[in-house]
């Protein structure tokens, strides 16, 4: 796994080990990152369920402002630290430890805000549906939520405030991206 492009370009990022770990594909990844390419510079990024922070080291290299990086996972967070500090954005990232749930709750109770928003949960769970509505409730109204998932998965049409505006199928993956609905 490595960065694909920006101030980081070809750094290698640890991955985790073990059944319970899935890191994007690098195709994956440059989609997810082609579809967002113009909302990233100077933006703050949320990195939900963040495994390794590749996605959310990916959003730094390419001029994110800052990103908060999210796992349940001690063991998780000790290897985004690790990457974060191989890629040198120890200044710009923020590292969280707890449930998603409990995050947006207390995010959205401190008045916290986000432009962009990675989901990529395990993909059996139903998160992104539980999730999704109080995902809104942090995202600046310019802001984009963009979610990882197999293709199978159908994701709601609206999300808060937040519009479902198009899915992209990559193989057995899908790509859902969610803008807020005053935004055409």
């Amino acid at each position: 796994m490595r960065v694909i492009t920006g101030t980081a370009r070809g750094r290698k990022l640890r991955t985790l080990a073990g059944d319970e770990v899935r890191p994007t594909s690098d195709n994956v990844k440059e989609a997810m990152f082609s579809i967002i390419q113009f909302d990233i510079e100077g933006r703050a990024v949320l990195d939900l369920f963040s495994g390794s922070g590749q996605l959310g080291i990916e959003a730094l290299s390419r001029g994110a402002r800052i990103c908060t990086f999210v796992d349940s996972s001690r063991h998780s967070l000790e290897v985004t630290r690790e990457n974060v500090a191989t890629c040198r954005f120890d200044d710009r990232a923020n590292i969280v430890l707890s449930d998603a749930a409990t995050f947006l709750q207390r995010a959205q109770s401190k008045g916290q805000r986000f432009d962009i928003a990675l989901l990529d949960p395990p993909y059996e769970s139903n998160l992104l549906d539980k999730l999704l509505p109080e995902m809104a409730q942090v995202m600046n109204t310019g802001g984009v939520i963009l979610c990882e998932a197999p293709e199978r998965k159908v994701l709601p049409e609206t999300a808060g405030e937040f519009v479902k505006r198009r899915t992209y199928r990559h193989g057995r993956i899908a790509l859902t991206l969610y803008r807020h609905s005053s935004i055409d």
